[in-house]
Formats: structure tokens, sequence, C-alpha cells
């Protein structure tokens, strides 16, 4: 797995914006839907390695399989590739290719791998806050490689993929999308379980940045373990592969059968926030000049509607931005403690809610409000 970070690190820093792959094709138009492939790894990075095989080979084989059968039997489907050959793409250039292509879903392909040559199976995340010690550890290996990128704090947004504290203000970022992506990822783990017969390690949460600043439903899979030697001869195979990448194939096709005009009108739009409560929260932020506290929800790379399901109706959302990423607020107190307790109250939905502080419609550290107010 440490290998598989490395590579999915230099996957990321690679040569798809170099050649231009993620720019937006004016060809897209004419397509219902936009789907984007990412085979992971590529390149240097070879991701996990087998016995017999390497990850960025195997899932490569399995990504061109799945958009092959996209294109032959949904033809008002666009399908976009990360790579299509053996090549290394960084990690949030990933994200970019669909974000510029204004895509309907991003779906990233991998093969798992472990100390011990005991586990197999297939499982899909989604971009979220881990729900148990495993799925964090994963993360965290997936996403160590970017301390070999020049810059990555900066670029990343301070995030350190060695700490846990990271992953929850870090999980927020796909939060907006996380109710599409969970149905995407148990479809394709219906799709292995049932008709690829593969074991169903189930549909999971974790912080991966391939995800982080992609602006519509996402998901990892994880296809099997290449340190399982049957396993691996299975992921090897041309008919194992076909199996995968059809069941891959079904699971969208499914997806998107079911989602509503409205859903897909919700993903696509980017214009800002108009004629609602969070305006009138930040006109009056602004006119009385006063410090207040408020609790982020979520984060996006694109502005979101005031609509969207992620506000689940609340009112007062307030929009920020900083370092070019969209932040969404909800509530308004002048009070820590009653900040406190809505915060509390926001839990089952925002497990990962945290408050944040402003005065005069910028945000300013969360002691420094309180000791101004004190």
């Amino acid at each position: 797995m440490k290998e598989k970070i490395l590579l999915l690190f230099c996957i990321i820093l690679g040569s798809s914006i170099i050649k231009g792959s993620y720019t937006c094709n004016s060809d897209n138009s004419k397509y219902k839907k936009i789907v984007v492939i990412d085979a992971g790894h590529g390149g240097e990075d070879t991701g996990a390695v087998g016995k017999h095989s390497k990850e960025k080979d195997i899932v490569l084989s399995i990504a061109l399989k799945v958009g092959k059968y996209i294109e032959q039997n949904m033809p008002d489907v666009k399908v976009i590739y990360t790579r299509k050959t053996d090549v290394f793409i960084p990690l949030h250039e990933r994200a970019m290719i669909a974000n510029n292509n204004n895509a309907d879903l991003f779906v990233s392909i991998h093969a798992n791998s472990n100390p011990n040559t005991k586990p197999f199976g297939t499982e899909t995340f989604a971009m979220g806050l881990h729900k148990t010690k495993g799925n964090l550890e994963v993360a965290k290996k997936e996403n160590s490689v970017i301390v070999f990128e020049k810059d990555y704090s900066t670029k990343y947004e301070g995030f350190d993929p060695n700490s846990a504290e990271s992953y929850i203000v870090f999980s927020l970022m796909q939060n907006a999308y996380l109710k599409q992506s969970l149905k995407l990822a148990s479809y394709i783990q219906d799709e292995f379980k049932e008709r690829a017969k593969r074991k169903d390690r189930g549909v999971k949460q974790a912080g991966f940045l391939v995800l982080w600043h992609t602006s519509m439903p996402s998901v990892l899979i994880e296809t099997g373990f290449v340190s399982n030697e049957k396993e691996e001869a299975y992921l090897m195979s041309p008919q194992g592969q076909d199996y995968l990448a059809s069941a891959i194939y079904r699971a969208i096709k499914r997806y998107l059968s079911n989602i509503t005009d409205n859903e897909s009108d919700l993903t696509k739009k980017t214009s800002n926030l108009a004629n609602d409560n969070s305006n009138t929260a930040i006109e009056d932020s602004v006119k009385k000049d006063e410090i207040c506290f408020r609790v982020q929800i979520t984060s996006s790379s694109r502005p979101l509607q005031n609509n969207h399901p992620v506000f689940n109706n609340y009112t007062n959302v307030y929009e920020y931005k900083e370092n070019n990423i969209y932040k969404y607020t909800v509530g308004k107190y002048t009070s820590y403690t009653e900040v406190k307790e809505f915060k509390n109250n926001l839990k089952k939905d925002f497990p990962g809610a945290f408050i944040v502080a402003f005065k005069n419609n910028k945000r300013i550290k969360l002691s420094e409000a309180i000791k101004l107010l004190n």
C-alpha cells in the first residue's frame, strides 16, 4: 500500500494536464450525461504490487473496458478518461478534468493490497468522515504521497495526511454530494456481489484527495487485493476484468437511470446564492458590523445553489470563499454558548461540522472572537 500511495501521488503530479486532457470539450453539449473514468496510478506510480502484477496496469485495463461498455450501450453518455495510457497525473488535476467538463459522475478505479495475504473482495468508498480506523488507514496510505509534492501544504490547504484531525475538516469537502455518492457506491457493490460474485466488503467513507475537489457525485473503487494470490490471478485475467468492468458499467447505468432531472441539475448549477435567506444573512452581517458565530457544514470547489439538498432547509445559509474554495455555514449567533448548542444539534446531519467566527463579514480566529466579546 505504501507503493500504492506513492504511485497515486505520482499520477496526480503527472501528465494529463500537460496534454490538455482536462480542458472543457465543446462537444459535451450534445450528450445528456458525462462520466469521467479515472484509472488510478500510472507511469512511475505503479500502485500496489502483487507477485505478478502492478495495480496501474490492472486498473487501466478495467477502466478502458468500463468506458467501452458505456460507449457501446449508452450513446447519450459521454465518457472522459483521466488517462488512457501508462502516464501519471496529479490527484488534484484528475478532479479538474471532471470539473472542467461539467461531469455528472467521477469514478476512480483502484486495486487493493495488504501485508496480510488473506484479505480479498471489493469495496467502494465515498468521500467523507471515516467510520473506522481501518478506513482512516486506507485513506492515509492513499494520501501520504503528497509529501513528495512541492508546496503540497499550500496546494492542499494545510492538509496533513498523517493527522486524524485533518480528516475531520477535510471530509466536509464532499458532503454536498455524499448522498448521491453513497447511492452509486451501493449500486457498484450490489453488482460486484450479485453479478460478478465477488466478496462484498461494503460501502465505506474516507478522505481521499483524488475525490477532494470533484463537484459531482464521486466514488473510489477497490476492485480486489493483488496481495491475495488467488484474487490477483482473477484481477489479471481478461474474464475477471470483463466481469468487474461490466458490473461497474451496470451500476453507472442504474444510477443515471434512477436520478431525477432535478438532482442532475443541482449537481451542475454553479451560480452564486441569491434572493434567499443566505443573502439576507450576508447583508445583515455587513450592516451590523458585528462579531458573530456560524457553523460550517460543507465546502465545494464550485458555488452551490441555495436550494441544494445539502442545506436541508436550514436558514441563514452563508457563503464565503477562501483559497478558491466556497465554504458554507448555517446559523448566526452572537453567543458562543448558543452556537455550541446549535452545532451539537447538527451532528446527525453533519458530524464534522465546526464553529467559525466573523467580524465585519470576514473570518477571524475563534479565540479572537471569544476574547473580543468577553
